[in-house]
């Protein structure tokens, strides 16, 4: 009995899977956002004076507004979905592969936090000397209106955004320019710059700082082969802001 051995995937056709995964998913935000900011950029106001509200309110009906943000936090991680779909039509398991099984979840998410200490704190550090240094838009982080589902929403976008972008831009990414022979600090930096890019529309205090964080992922997964600790701090980090900019006074965010 003769077993069909797997056919070697050429380097090609590995190149035109990790286009078209980016292509439906955050490539194209990339490139959507390098037009917003030039965009930004040729306005009448200043970059400082202008504003990018995250988790805008679709529709000025509450139920009609809830239907949209769902599908939208539903269809956002069909691209995670695929990425991992493909890597997983290569012997061995895809989520092993990748660290999001469940065979540490205590460490994954003593790390999530740790990580998530460590990007949050001097962020806003960051954030705040963008907005005085004026190359930074104003960042609402949360544009929903006041209803009951408002923050459940905002936990839901925070844990999508955290999936989509680690899954896909560290684990996915990572995984497939190693394979295709890139060097290790060209991997760190492309996935590093693809962060930043797809926040550009933000100004470029959020590039830059998307950058740095993108590095200290991509070095994590590196060396621990663990998505999930990512996907753990983005989402506290993600939740922080959203949540907090929704439920605090706006007086204490003055200073932001």
């Amino acid at each position: 009995m003769t077993v069909d051995l797997p056919t070697p995937v050429s380097r090609r056709t590995t190149g035109t899977e990790v286009l078209l995964v980016l292509g439906v998913s955050l490539g194209q935000s990339a490139i959507y956002s390098a037009v917003t900011i030039v965009a930004r950029l040729t306005a009448d106001k200043p970059l400082s004076q202008q504003t990018a509200t995250l988790n805008a309110s679709q529709s000025d009906r509450p139920w009609l507004d809830l239907t949209y943000q769902l599908l939208g936090i539903f269809f956002a991680l069909v691209p995670v979905l695929l990425a991992v779909h493909l890597l997983g039509r290569q012997p061995g398991d895809a989520r092993g592969l990748l660290g999001l099984d469940r065979r540490r979840p205590g460490r994954d998410l003593g790390y999530g936090a740790l990580l998530a200490a460590v990007i949050g704190l001097p962020g806003l550090g960051l954030f705040w000397a963008a907005k005085q240094l004026g190359i930074n838009a104003t960042v609402v982080p949360a544009g929903l209106p006041h209803v009951w589902w408002a923050v459940p929403v905002l936990i839901l976008a925070a844990a999508q955004n955290a999936v989509l972008e680690e899954i896909v831009v560290v684990g996915y990414l990572v995984t497939r320019l190693r394979e295709l022979g890139w060097r290790t600090w060209t991997v760190i930096g492309a996935s590093a710059v693809l962060r930043g890019s797809y926040h550009l529309y933000q100004g470029f205090g959020a590039f830059l700082g998307n950058a740095v964080m993108g590095v200290i992922f991509t070095l994590f997964f590196l060396r621990t082969r663990r998505v999930l600790p990512l996907v753990v701090a983005h989402t506290l980090l993600d939740v922080v802001a959203f949540v907090g900019y929704s439920v605090l006074p706006r007086s204490w965010l003055d200073w932001l």
